[in-house]
């Protein structure tokens, strides 16, 4: 049966569950939305919609520092310092930290970007679909597309994991939560650049980090 895009967003509305979670569910369930949520629940990973709702205010603050060009430091929340100590919780973190070296993301998730800067973004799309001579009718449902392309750019949830690009930041996020059974948040970041502002010659030093993580 042909799982539909559809078909997984109701199933993660329903769970809570990952993206990929949720197709791999269908695909297993032959596409029987019931069923899928049983698979779902026997891992765990349905649970995880139930937790999100729960204070998370232990964590740690983690640093990565790339060839002393790159360094960020991340806050990730757990719901006990228990959980903090956790060695898995501390590797999760210190992929998170590697993930916005190399992917260098403005925000943590999409509620966070201004909207002035989504109008700004779509009009500046708008006129781009337009001068490529695009019919007027399709050009806000291009905008749209690619809206969602702007959020994977600036949006760490939104990002394909540079270890797994098969599976985005919230993807892997949804599935420490159930494997460690805490809600766990990734709170905040900062992320300095040598030279950054500073006019000079063009280096992509967040692609060398990228390219360098994903070997790994």
């Amino acid at each position: 049966m042909n799982i539909t895009a559809g078909m997984v967003k109701e199933l993660r509305e329903k769970t809570g569950a990952g993206m990929m979670d949720c197709k791999k569910a269908l695909t297993d369930a032959n596409g029987n939305m019931e069923k899928a949520v049983e698979v779902l629940r026997e891992k765990g990973l349905a649970a995880v919609a139930k937790k999100a709702g729960r204070v998370a205010a232990e964590g740690l603050v983690e640093s990565y520092i790339h060839g002393g060009r790159i360094g960020v430091l991340v806050e990730v929340n757990s719901e006990t310092d228990f959980v903090a100590k956790n060695q898995e919780f501390r590797d999760f973190v210190k992929d998170i930290a590697m993930q916005i070296a190399a992917s260098n993301p403005t925000y943590v998730k999409k509620e966070e970007v201004p909207a002035e800067s989504i109008e700004k973004e779509k009009e500046i799309l708008r006129k781009q679909a337009l001068n490529e001579g695009k019919p007027e009718k399709i050009v806000d449902k291009m905008v749209e597309g690619r809206i969602e392309k702007y959020y994977k750019e600036v949006c760490l949830l939104e990002q394909p994991f540079v270890k797994n690009p098969d599976i985005t930041i919230n993807d892997l996020l949804t599935e420490k939560i159930a494997k460690i059974g805490e809600n766990l948040s990734i709170r905040r970041f900062v992320r300095f650049e040598v030279g950054e502002g500073i006019e000079k010659k063009e280096e992509n030093f967040a692609e060398e980090v990228a390219k360098q993580i994903g070997q790994q």
